[in-house]
């Protein structure tokens, strides 16, 4: 039997910010000092050990109720094809308990999104394999009161991808979002009637639920194709995403997808250019929204200026305005969704780069029309975690989570070169400057 998964003393990790040159663009180039050095405390929430809890979580983790925080592993679990896992907070520290391990079969497999609480209480989320072409899965908890230390929870399979012209087929890494109506959205990286990938809908039906294609993105020149992030809803009940490829720069696309009439028109907000080097795009990551309605969102590395970005996107007159917020030089590699705070700041992670090499936290803070970038956490690649790949997340006390997809303790998880299989993290005191 699998015994309950504890770690009831957290490393911690008290550290000052460190001081970096770096270029802040908005239309123009601009070279700035950091933000002077204040003292935050990152902690290490639980360590990973490739067994039945899991390990090398893809996304970041999803913040339940009070002190509890929910998410996915890539690998590992009983049959090495990924977890759900469930993060509780006590006294004594945080206590992981397993939710659901998947078998690579009909039930999925290797879970690359996290998972969302549903109007009901209930988890879903996406395997990007499993079945034919991965699956969308709801988690309901035990109906009796659990009388073990661990109480796995019931899958439903929601929808199997098939792939061909009316299904998608391989969801990424985007976290599904729900409608008012209990509606389901996400997206696919390959199928529909050209396979370059869907934006998909989910709704219930008759007590089952029924898949319907919102866009099916193509290779022609004024669409992107291959959506690998989710989608996101402004007020007006538009949708937006992007796409790794295509469009008329051949480097992905930010689009929008409005209904109207029971339909989708899709309405392209950005080309991207495309990296002659490696003959592949630079490429747009998941997008956020501000309260003002900005989006945001990361592009990933550029070998042929040897440059990634963080870029923001302003609606202005029935248009939108591209601005270069920051530039990282090197193989910094900005990764999953950014987060923003109240007060308009945005957080991410970068998965290479920072002083030793493993990835950095950083805030980038709008002063007078120009972003300024502060490396907050430089990941050391070992019991802290290394390699943060994942998106970020705040709760209601303004703490922030993340995860890496190795460290953590690096004498696990063998097979993996001893790196490691990763950790969930937490950053605390990081609103006592502002």
């Amino acid at each position: 039997m699998v015994k309950e998964i504890v770690m009831t003393t957290r490393p911690r990790f008290t550290f000052r910010r460190s001081l970096l040159s770096f270029t802040v663009a908005t239309v123009g180039l601009l070279t700035a000092l950091a933000t002077p050095a204040l003292a935050q405390t990152f902690n290490v929430l639980y360590a990973f050990t490739g067994g039945a809890d899991g390990g090398h979580p893809f996304s970041g983790v999803t913040v339940g109720g009070p002190g509890t925080l929910y998410g996915t592993t890539y690998t590992d679990g009983t049959d090495g094809w990924g977890t759900v896992f469930k993060l509780s907070q006590r006294s004594s520290g945080w206590t992981l308990n397993p939710l659901y391990e998947f078998t690579g079969e009909s039930d999925g497999a290797n879970p690359e999104a996290s998972v969302i609480v549903g109007p009901n209480g209930a988890l879903y989320g996406t395997t990007t394999a499993g079945a034919s072409g991965g699956v969308v899965f709801e988690l309901q908890p035990p109906v009796a009161a659990c009388k073990t230390a661990i109480c796995y929870w019931s899958e439903t399979v929601l929808h199997s991808f098939t792939g061909g012209a009316d299904d998608g087929r391989g969801p990424g890494y985007g976290n599904l979002i729900f409608d008012q109506a209990g509606n389901i959205y996400g997206t696919t990286e390959e199928g529909g009637p050209d396979n370059y990938g869907t934006a998909y809908e989910l709704s219930p039906s008759s007590g089952g639920w029924t898949v319907s294609l919102l866009h099916s993105f193509n290779l022609g020149l004024s669409d992107g194709y291959q959506p690998l992030a989710g989608l996101i809803f402004d007020r007006a009940g538009n949708l937006y995403g992007t796409t790794y490829l295509g469009g008329t720069g051949g480097g992905g696309t930010a689009f929008e997808l409005s209904p109207s009439g029971g339909t989708w028109t899709e309405n392209i907000l950005y080309d991207f250019p495309s990296n002659e080097y490696f003959g592949t795009p630079t490429g747009p990551g998941a997008l956020i929204m501000d309260r003002s309605g900005n989006l945001y969102g990361p592009t990933y590395y550029d070998g042929n200026t040897d440059q990634s970005t963080v870029f923001g996107l302003t609606p202005s007159d029935g248009r939108w305005i591209f601005s270069t917020l920051y530039i990282f030089s090197g193989a910094s590699l900005p990764s999953g969704p950014l987060a923003v705070d109240t007060a308009g700041n945005l957080y991410g992670t970068s998965y290479f780069g920072g002083v030793h090499g493993y990835g950095t936290v950083f805030e980038l803070t709008n002063s007078r029309g120009y972003w300024y970038l502060t490396d907050i956490y430089d990941f050391t690649g070992q019991s802290d975690g290394r390699y943060p790949l994942g998106g970020l997340t705040f709760d209601r006390n303004g703490n922030l989570y993340g995860t890496t997809y190795a460290g953590g303790n690096v004498l696990d998880c063998e097979g993996y070169g001893n790196f490691g299989c990763g950790v969930v993290w937490e950053i605390t005191g990081l609103h006592d400057r502002h």
